[in-house]
């Protein structure tokens, strides 16, 4: 497994005005976050929230760009086909990578504190994963308390090139879903992508808890439509959610490119986790 440079830690002070989080490695490339870009993208809910005839001018916030510019400009793009007048706002804490606006989008220094804004729509990739599991209440309540009324928070993680991914979702009263992402030639079953399970829940997958026992169900109903293997893992994938359907409250699948899971995150909850 690569290593995710693990246990930094931050002072979650909440009424600090100064950024709030540590300098992680940076790393990205283009089109890293292409998977959860699509999926806010196609999701019902998510996509009434940020329409104009709901919010004139939304603001979304990027946490932890990164050393480059690029997933956030692509999801400046795909936001603006919801909302042509959706305002983005990149955040980084090393003040080295505060880069000049472009595409339309505004880099500025920030963290978890969210440089005193109150956005629509907060996205978190690739950051948590770096820090201390303990932390990860304390980041999430921090953004969660800051977010616009109707306002939503995703927080996750993917592999260097975004073949694998995970994420929450999450809203003012805390987290809402799991949702699970893989591209479906790369995996020989859905529990691979445990590599890749956000940070609250990637040291979660043992016997026993939640998760585990989700990706074992997965796996399970994957093995059963092995007779459909000669048409493709996506036409596996969608015979494979039709036996989950059985068994956990999934909405249909919408995206033929990506294999996909979400579920409530009532299915995945460790017991231990909490949320003021």
């Amino acid at each position: 497994m690569a290593n995710h440079g693990h246990n930094q830690r931050a002072q979650f002070r909440r009424h600090s005005q100064q950024p709030i989080g540590t300098i992680t490695r940076g790393t990205t490339g283009f089109n890293r976050l292409r998977k959860v870009d699509r999926w806010v993208f196609y999701h019902p809910e998510l996509h009434q929230k940020l329409r104009p005839h709901a919010v004139a001018a939304p603001l979304a916030i990027d946490v932890g760009y990164g050393d480059s510019y690029t997933t956030t400009c692509e999801w400046a793009w795909w936001l603006r086909r919801i909302n042509p007048h959706i305002s983005v706002v990149g955040l980084e804490i090393d003040p080295s990578r505060v880069l000049p606006p472009r595409d339309g989008v505004r880099f500025e220094r920030g963290g978890f504190e969210l440089a005193g804004y109150r956005p629509h729509l907060v996205r978190a990739f690739n950051v948590l994963r770096q820090y201390d599991v303990t932390q990860v209440p304390d980041a999430w309540s921090m953004v969660c308390g800051r977010l616009a009324p109707g306002g939503v928070f995703i927080e996750g993680t993917c592999d260097e090139l975004g073949r694998r991914a995970s994420w929450v979702l999450l809203d003012r009263r805390g987290p809402v879903s799991l949702t699970l992402a893989w591209q479906p030639w790369d995996v020989a079953k859905p529990s691979d992508v445990a590599e890749r399970l956000p940070k609250i829940l990637i040291h979660r997958n043992v016997p026993g808890q939640k998760i585990h026992s989700l990706l074992q169900l997965c796996d399970d109903c994957w093995d059963k439509t092995n007779g459909l293997a000669a048409f493709g893992p996506r036409i596996r994938w969608r015979e494979t959610q039709k036996l989950l359907r059985e068994h956990l409250p999934i909405p249909r699948p919408r995206l033929l490119r990506d294999n996909i899971l979400t579920v409530p995150w009532s299915v995945v909850e460790p017991e231990t986790t909490v949320f003021l």
